[in-house]
């Protein structure tokens, strides 16, 4: 049974690339009472430590997300912006944003531009000032903003922004909660700064050093009318078993434990190719002399944009399957 509440929590908490402290604070306080230790490292990536007497296995997932941040003001008032990830300008006209003082606004573009090919540039953030000089008073250059789009359910179907990468935290910590008998020395890797060039993930992989990696991140399915087939999964289908992406190919070896634990254990699983986009798996495979990392994914439509979707069959069965991984013998 997914957690919804937990779920809208942590996709509602601020964390915008670079400024990961809300949603940070919120996880730690959930994988507090199964944890053997936590720590933040200089990056600050959180670092949850399950002690267990076998390999030692890094799960990651990422906690930033995507957002834009205050360069300068114009006269009338309003903000330009530079993008923290990657952003596509035709998703977001007219979408709600916040900072993380509660301040709110609205993106819009200039009016010669409506109804022609956007740039970041052509963007700005209305925040109900009058002027420059009450903008002034309100943010600051470098000041970030986030998307404040609603969170719902329709059908079995989650809508909300930053599904990407909070689905993946909330299966990790749905899998802290559910382990059982502990036969692994398990370490849950809550990264910083994938959005901007997966930076965070390289340095919590150099630091546990461990012998297997499991990255947990949406992928982009292709089960939409038009789709580029970039990837190779779809909703409903259940947990995607990474094989490739464009930041790493993934260990034979892990990729096979996974095939089978899930036809082992009856959970739905299908096979993830995906030729655009990458993962945390890209650093943590190259730590080190090298790290046997997969990946379970989730997959995910309209990535990056201020509403994304997922499956919650196949949200519960990344969690099915991620456990099984951690509680079996290595």
């Amino acid at each position: 049974m997914t957690d919804l509440n937990l779920l809208e929590r942590l996709t509602r908490a601020f964390g915008v690339s670079g400024d990961e402290g809300e949603i940070r604070d919120l996880i730690r306080r959930e994988a507090e009472p199964y944890a053997d230790d936590i720590t933040v490292d200089p990056m600050g990536n959180l670092l949850v430590h399950r002690a267990g007497p076998g390999p030692k296995v890094l799960l990651a997932a990422h906690m930033d997300s995507v957002g834009v941040m205050v360069t300068h003001y114009e006269k009338e008032g309003v903000l330009r912006f530079a993008p923290v990830g990657g952003l596509d300008p035709a998703t977001m006209l007219q979408t709600p944003v916040r900072f993380k003082n509660g301040l709110r606004g609205l993106i819009s573009c200039d009016d010669n531009k409506l109804g022609k090919e956007l740039k970041c540039a052509d963007l700005f953030l209305d925040i109900g000032a009058k002027d420059k000089t009450e903008a002034e008073t309100l943010v600051s250059p470098g000041d970030t903003a986030a998307y404040d789009a609603p969170f719902f359910q329709t059908g079995n179907r989650v809508v909300s922004p930053y599904l990407d990468d909070r689905a993946g935290c909330g299966a990790l910590l749905a899998v802290l909660r559910a382990l059982g008998e502990r036969k692994n020395d398990l370490y849950f890797a809550f990264t910083t700064q994938e959005e901007v060039g997966t930076r965070g993930a390289g340095p919590a992989g150099f630091a546990v050093r461990p012998d297997y990696a499991i990255v947990v991140d949406v992928t982009c399915p292709d089960d939409i009318p038009g789709a580029l087939h970039e990837g190779t999964t779809a909703l409903g289908k259940g947990a995607a078993v990474k094989v490739m992406d464009h930041s790493v190919i993934c260990h034979p070896e892990v990729v096979e434990r996974l095939c089978r634990l899930a036809e082992e254990k009856n959970i739905p699983a299908q096979r993830d190719v995906l030729t655009c986009g990458g993962t945390d798996g890209g650093p943590i495979s190259r730590s080190r002399t090298g790290i046997k990392t997969g990946g379970v994914s989730i997959p995910c439509r309209y990535t990056h944009a201020p509403t994304e979707l997922i499956d919650l069959d196949d949200f519960s069965a990344c969690v099915d399957l991620i456990t099984a991984f951690c509680e079996s013998e290595l």
